[in-house]
Order: structure tokens, then C-alpha cells, then sequence
């Protein structure tokens, strides 16, 4: 069968990212190493690693009437994003300010702007006007919680796979997620929405029982440096992590589901899809930035391939 495209529904902002050996106290002033003005925005990153990993990609979102717009716009497009669904309204594009300490660990306050305006009446056009070219829909929870679970509704009535990466992590409808073919939480997301603490394979296999029994088809828990879990209700696997040293962890999970959902639509089998995945967003943590730091697919492949061959000589 022929290769299908990526629909991306999500947000897209500007990334200010600061830099510094530590990240301060409350109330204190440190001096940073660095910083970076950047395409970002979980839908943008997952449109770009989608993109990166050799998938048509089409970006359904909004932006703002100012200077960030064309630093988003020409980044999306940069990465081969086709850029027909994105809509600038009145007011500013979104903004997330990002900082970065030495270790690679971050946190993150993110200003949606022009994300609040994306409506379901746009996610309706846009699953219509590239109706027969995609086979994909990737979502996130920077826009509208309304928005969001309509795309998912419509994406399913559609008959696209749809994939949510819920972060960051917030209640949702009930309903919502008999829609959803694959939920990929990391161990924080799915022990907010679960109410099961997360913190190993053990555990993670609970929580993806709660998204099972709520309708999802296959929980996808990403545990960083021990692996993912995947679970469905035929079966149970563990992935084991692809060995790196991270430097910013910004955008791991936007790879691993940009890849996954790119692999897919590709036609390659899950179980592929997700090592795709899992090489994607491990590669992510080994350079600073969101969308800067998303492999490609050729990266992503050597990855695969040198630690198969580690495994092979260690057995």
C-alpha cells in the first residue's frame, strides 16, 4: 500500500529558551551560558519530527499578526511542513519560555495567544481538505481542551489513526477517549491523569490498564531511561531505552510521537513505528533546543541499527 501523510492539530509557538549551569531559586537571579529564539510548540514539533521522519505533513494551527510569526512559519516550513492549514488571526503568536539547566532537565511556562483561537470549525476544513492524503492524526493539549477532543472525533469518523500525547497532562472529557487509537503519556502525564504513581514497568502497566478500560486501543507509556511500555488487549511489551547522554530533554516526547506517527503512516508495523520512536526522542535529548534538536530519519535509522548490532555481539 501506498505511504499516507501526517494531519498535525496543535499548538505553535515561539520558544525563548535560557540556558544555565542551574535553574533559580525562587526570587533568584542566576546568569545564564545561553540562549535561543526558536520554532516550538508541541504540535510544531510533532509536525516537524513527523516531517523529519520522511512523512507528508500538514500543520493545523494559528498564529499571530507580529514579529514571531514568520520565525515559526518559516521554521515550520524549513522542515518540509505544508503550511495550507495554518491560520493567522488578530493578536500575537504563542510564546513558551523555556530554561534549561545542566544537567538537560527544564521547565517550561507557555503563553498559548494565537493557540486559543484555533476552533473546531478550522479542524473540520482542515480534516476535510486533506481527506484521502493522510492516514495520521497526531494531537497535544496546548490548545483549546474542547478543540482538541473534537479533532480527535472527527480524526476517528475519518478513519484516521489518532495518536494523543497528552501533555500537558489536564482532565478530560470521558468520551474522549474511545477516539483514540494510541495515548503516549511519559510516567508524570499518566500518573496525573490516572491517579496510579508511575515509576516502573510495574506500575506503568496499571496506568495503561485505566486508558484501556476507558477505550483507548493501545496505552504507550514512555519511561525515559527504562524504555516504554506498550500495552494492549492482546498484549504487553517493554522496550528497552536507546542508550545516549542527554543534554535537554525540551521535545523528547514531540520526537517520539512525531516518528511514531510518521512510521506509521508509512505502513510500518507498530512495533517498528515505536523504535522509530523511541530512537527519535532519545536522539532529541542529546541536543539543546525544541525543534533544533529533532533527528532525522537517516539518524534515527543509524541509531536503530548500531544497537542492534551491540546487542548482537553482547549475546
Amino acid at each position: 500500500m501506498e505511504p499516507t501523510g501526517v494531519l498535525v492539530v496543535g499548538s505553535i509557538t515561539a520558544d525563548v529558551t535560557a540556558f544555565s549551569r542551574r535553574l533559580p531559586r525562587r526570587g533568584e537571579t542566576v546568569l545564564g551560558d545561553d540562549f535561543t529564539l526558536l520554532l516550538g510548540g508541541k504540535g510544531a514539533n510533532q509536525a516537524v519530527s513527523a516531517a523529519r521522519a520522511g512523512a507528508p505533513t500538514w500543520m493545523v494551527g494559528c498564529v499571530g499578526q507580529d514579529p514571531f510569526r514568520d520565525i515559526v512559519l518559516s521554521g515550520l516550513e524549513s522542515h518540509g511542513v505544508t503550511l495550507t492549514e495554518v491560520r493567522t488571526v488578530e493578536g500575537r503568536t504563542g510564546v513558551a519560555h523555556i530554561r534549561v539547566d545542566a544537567s538537560g532537565e527544564n521547565d517550561i511556562v507557555i503563553t498559548p495567544l494565537a493557540n486559543a483561537s484555533l476552533d473546531t470549525g478550522m479542524v473540520d476544513a482542515s480534516i476535510q481538505a486533506v481527506r484521502g492524503r493522510v492516514g495520521v492524526l497526531l494531537l497535544q493539549l496546548e490548545i483549546p481542551i474542547e478543540v482538541a477532543c473534537h479533532a480527535a472525533e472527527a480524526g476517528s469518523a475519518a478513519g484516521l489513526t489518532v495518536i494523543l500525547d497528552p501533555a500537558p497532562a489536564q482532565e478530560l472529557p470521558g468520551n474522549v477517549w474511545r477516539h483514540l487509537d494510541i495515548v503516549t503519556p511519559n510516567e508524570s502525564e499518566a500518573s496525573a491523569l490516572t491517579g496510579i504513581e508511575v515509576t516502573d514497568v510495574a506500575s506503568a502497566e496499571r496506568a495503561a490498564s485505566w486508558f484501556l478500560d476507558r477505550g483507548v486501543k493501545h496505552a504507550l507509556i514512555t519511561l525515559g531511561s527504562a524504555g516504554a511500555l506498550s500495552v494492549t488487549a492482546d498484549r504487553t511489551r517493554h522496550f528497552p531505552a536507546y542508550p545516549v547522554t542527554p543534554v535537554d530533554t525540551t521535545a523528547a516526547g514531540d520526537a517520539f510521537t512525531g516518528f511514531l506517527g510518521g512510521a506509521l503512516a508509512a505502513r510500518l508495523d507498530v512495533d517498528t513505528a515505536i523504535q522509530y520512536g523511541m530512537a527519535a526522542g532519545a536522539l532529541a535529548t542529546t541536543r539543546p533546543g525544541a525543534s533544533s534538536s529533532l533527528p532525522d530519519k537517516a539518524a534515527a535509522e543509524a541509531l536503530i541499527s548500531t544497537d542492534a548490532l551491540l546487542e548482537g555481539a553482547a549475546r
